[in-house]
């Protein structure tokens, strides 16, 4: 009787504020039980070694950190350890924001410093994931940290979050859409390549896949793709416009100066967009202006008509 009133009642009746408390790996049941007197959760040592041994327990508790009071249970605080219901961090990646900005933004919430980051996210993962094999060594993980919300323990570290983030774009691409793009004698690098630079340039669903079809039969035409967003990439600069300046920059991403792709993707596309690169829409279109104030993009067949719409849509008096 009296074990089972230390089990399943708590220390504290009152309601009490939670606090961070954090089993490091090696530790024993027996060690967790000390620093849990010492944080002040409960006070009986002896009946939590008791109750984790009696249940089975005492190899299932997971190392991490854990919200915890002298509110709740033995029982309770068991469990916690024992299906690892640890402390989560929020972690939002928007679509369309390019690696450095991830790394950024991983310093600014303290996850982990920019350089760090962006040292892992340079690592060769193609042992480990199948679909980077086609992805050029020398390039970032640049087009495949999968936009989403994450929800990552407080210890995770940014190779566990990579590898978290590559999971979650391989579920999300699907052995389907491998196999569309292997039969239009495509690779998923350049997929995602030109998805990327959907990504930026146009809002709309609809509009993507007739941007993605302008795009395409530009390179098989032999046109220059020309878009801007991708002289941005190589200026680093966050204006949506560019100069006649920036066109003219020597990058192998700048898409003016070089026929076809740029070298690789310039941020990290929506599953839209991606469905966007592999099922363009064929039109008559040449050249598309986009107002993304209004998210409204501008579709013209001629070059003719293409200087009408800047003036109309861009140029201001």
């Amino acid at each position: 009787m009296f074990l089972a009133w230390e089990i399943f009642v708590p220390q504290s009746l009152r309601s009490v504020p939670e606090s961070v408390v954090t089993i490091t790996k090696g530790m024993g049941y027996k060690d967790i039980s000390l620093e849990l007197k010492e944080q002040g959760i409960f006070k009986n040592t002896l009946a939590f070694n008791v109750y984790v041994v009696v249940s089975g327990n005492y190899g299932r508790l997971q190392s991490g950190s854990y919200n915890l009071s002298p509110s709740m249970s033995l029982f309770a605080i068991v469990e916690k350890f024992s299906s690892g219901d640890v402390v989560k961090e929020k972690v939002t990646i928007p679509e369309g924001w390019d690696i450095n900005q991830i790394a950024q933004y991983f310093e600014q919430r303290n996850i982990a410093l920019a350089k760090e980051f962006l040292d892992v996210a340079n690592k060769d993962w193609s042992g480990e994931f199948d679909f980077l094999k086609d992805k050029p060594k020398n390039l970032s993980l640049e087009g495949y940290i999968f936009p989403d919300t994450y929800y990552l323990s407080m210890n995770t570290t940014t190779e566990e979050f990579l590898k978290i983030a590559l999971d979650n774009f391989s579920n999300k691409v699907g052995s389907d859409l491998l196999v569309e793009i292997k039969a239009q004698r495509r690779s998923l690098f350049e997929i995602v390549t030109m998805a990327s630079m959907i990504e930026k340039e146009v809002i709309l669903p609809a509009d993507k896949k007739i941007v993605s079809g302008i795009l395409w039969k530009r390179i098989q035409g032999g046109m220059p793709l020309q878009v801007d967003a991708t002289v941005n990439y190589a200026t680093g600069k966050k204006d949506s416009r560019v100069s006649l300046g920036d066109t003219k920059v020597d990058s192998p991403y700048n898409t003016y100066k070089y026929y076809g792709l740029p070298k690789g993707p310039i941020s990290n596309p929506s599953i839209e967009s991606i469905w966007a690169a592999i099922y363009p829409t064929k039109t008559d279109y040449w050249y598309y202006l986009s107002a993304r104030d209004t998210g409204k993009t501008i579709f013209s067949k001629t070059l003719d008509e293409h200087n009408l719409a800047i003036a109309k849509y861009l140029r201001k008096d």
